[in-house]
């Protein structure tokens, strides 16, 4: 029961956060900017929860409560199950483009996409380069979950350094 209380604060914060993204997303939609896309607030509170989600992890970690390598197993297995509004996900690659987490697809996981490009783009170094920079807005090209072809998308993501992870989500246009 020990090792289990501090798992399921986290998941409490996690649910918690996921509650105020959509309470926030939603709104936005009436009133939103015509210049800005609603979406992309959603999306920079979705990976600002996650990326909460993932700083609470590491505390206990650095308190001595749980290791490094289970904070990031936890982490890894929360980002890979959180969803939100329809057919939100998460991912998160390490700064050198090691896959983290892409929905629990395991062809992906565990392998290095830091060359991957589509339309000539690289696209994980520059949703990596977005990320460190602070900007954390990049618009690429990418398969919906279940498809071949690329569609237009855009992300927001955010750099973890404690974990060395870009995590971050999208939308498509």
């Amino acid at each position: 029961m020990k090792k289990l209380t501090p798992i399921l604060g986290v998941v409490a914060v996690a649910l918690i956060a996921l509650a105020a993204g959509l309470y926030i997303g939603k709104a936005l939609l009436p009133g939103a900017s015509p210049k800005t896309d609603p979406r992309d607030e959603l999306i920079k509170s979705q990976v600002q929860s996650a990326y909460s989600v993932l700083d609470q992890l590491n505390k206990k970690a650095q308190a001595g409560e749980i290791k490094l390598s289970y904070a990031k197993k936890l982490g890894a297995d929360i980002l890979r199950e959180m969803r939100y509004g329809q057919d939100g996900y998460f991912f998160a690659d390490t700064s050198e483009g090691v896959n983290v987490v892409l929905y629990g697809d395991k062809t992906v996981e565990g392998k290095n996409r830091r060359d991957a490009n589509i339309n000539g783009v690289y696209y994980v170094q520059k949703i990596a380069e977005a990320a460190k920079t602070g900007n954390g807005y990049t618009d690429y090209f990418f398969p919906k979950k279940g498809e071949t072809a690329p569609s237009a998308k855009k992300a927001f993501s955010m750099y973890f350094q404690p974990f060395d992870w870009v995590i971050g989500t999208g939308y498509y246009r």
